[in-house]
């Protein structure tokens, strides 16, 4: 006889709801291929009026805790985000001894550590496929499929609002004010932004794989940050001129010095495979020494993606229990590597100035960067209008320290009215 395993779903927005219709739509594969019935027993939404003529009234509560609590419930479904009382509700369910399925970025980033431990000694499975990359699988890949790897670089386009911003700015030519407000009314972004433009959404993300590929806790507090709301249509236009586009990047790289963990607007090369990804998509590329190059590409967000991966993990965790063994999904992070400080990760730079039209100045300002350590690969001026022009610098790989110090230089200089915009360089 097949197991009857129980699904207890807590939240029925987007992804919840998806959730619930991919389970009740695909249910007989699902069963087939798990060796398992897989059945909704209940869907807890605070807000019971989201589920009316949707979810039968017999399988809905207000309560997410009698969905923890159910006797008939072996698996939960946690799709309300936030740290709390996301964190409350999983860490008693996994007390219960029920299997945990999450798309939590933000609670998986921050405590998904002592999460995953504690899944551990109840013996049950805590998965997170959907907490980064929409319906991109890119987990358990890292986990399983290159687990012959060391991974030495996971570089991507985690966050589908600011992509499609930085797309519409590339492509269009609009303010950056303007796509965001095209976003919003689109639904890409929400009311509140501040998460997508000030790269906190894409640290999260990049904690969870910069853990995985190097099997080291990395928390989002540990991620340099920097978001888009300094990117102006000049940077988008002297990048393309300069055979680049404007992304916002997560990237983490280790090497004998330790990890370096970061998000912030890059330069990649306009023939980088990243560069083609537009508009909400995500795309995540990794280097390992076996594989070589690899690159995951697909949807983001949205209601289907995200619960596409979702359910994967509910299929996982019942395939688990159907085959006894319960527990696979393991934290993986079994070293304790040193996460660089900012100051000593080495990078290209590109550097807008506004400066005053006269010889020497740009003397001035080479003397400055060579005096810093800093070398100069290209320099061009533009837009030369009331005595003042703009000019733009390439750098060699330089380390991070080096920049600041000059740029602190430069911005004391009487021939520079402003220091426009700083950006690394990848690729």
């Amino acid at each position: 006889m097949k197991k009857k395993i129980g699904v207890g779903i807590i939240g029925y927005g987007t992804v919840g709801s998806g959730v619930y219709h991919i389970l009740t739509t695909k249910s007989r594969k699902l069963s087939t291929l798990s060796g398992a019935d897989i059945d909704v027993v209940l869907v807890a939404e605070r807000d019971r009026d989201r589920m009316k003529g949707k979810v039968p009234e017999q399988i809905s509560t207000a309560d997410a805790y009698e969905v923890i609590n159910h006797p008939d419930i072996d698996v939960v479904v946690e799709v309300i985000g936030g740290i709390e009382p996301a964190y409350t509700f999983i860490k008693q369910a996994l007390q219960n001894k029920k299997h945990v399925v999450t798309a939590n970025k933000a609670l998986m980033a921050s405590r998904g550590g002592a999460l995953l431990e504690l899944a551990q000694e109840q013996g049950v499975d805590l998965y997170f496929e959907a907490s980064v990359g929409g319906g991109i699988p890119i987990i358990r890949p890292l986990k399983h499929s290159l687990a012959g790897n060391a991974i030495h670089r996971v570089m991507g386009i985690v966050n589908g609002t600011t992509n499609y911003i930085l797309t519409k700015m590339a492509e269009e030519g609009s303010s950056l004010d303007e796509a965001l407000k095209e976003a919003q009314a689109l639904g890409f972004a929400e009311a509140d932004p501040s998460a997508d433009v000030e790269g906190h959404d894409a640290a999260a993300k990049i904690a969870i794989l910069a853990s995985i590929a190097f099997n080291s806790r990395v928390t989002a507090d540990k991620v340099y940050t920097e978001g888009i709301m300094g990117i102006t249509p000049e940077d988008i236009a002297y990048a393309k001129e300069m055979g680049y586009i404007i992304k916002l990047l997560a990237v983490a790289k280790e090497d004998d010095e330790g990890m370096e963990v970061r998000v912030h607007p890059t330069m990649i090369p306009a023939k980088h495979p990243l560069a083609s990804v537009a508009g909400v998509m995500n795309a995540i590329f990794v280097e390992g020494d076996a594989v070589g190059e690899v690159m995951f590409y697909g949807p983001g967000a949205g209601s289907l993606p995200a619960a596409s991966a979702i359910v994967g993990d509910v299929f996982e965790v019942a395939l688990n229990i159907s085959l006894n063994k319960v527990g696979s999904m393991t934290c993986g992070c079994f070293e304790h590597k040193k996460v660089k400080a900012v100051d000593d990760i080495e990078s290209r730079y590109y550097m807008r100035l506004d400066a005053l039209d006269k010889p020497g100045v740009l003397a001035k300002i080479a003397k400055v960067l060579g005096d810093n350590n800093v070398s100069i690969e290209t320099a061009i001026q533009k837009n030369t209008r009331d005595g003042h022009a703009e000019l733009v610098f390439g750098t060699y790989l330089v380390k991070e320290k080096s920049m600041r110090r000059a740029l602190k230089k430069i911005e004391q200089l009487d021939v520079v009215a402003e220091v426009g915009n700083i950006l690394r360089v990848e690729g």
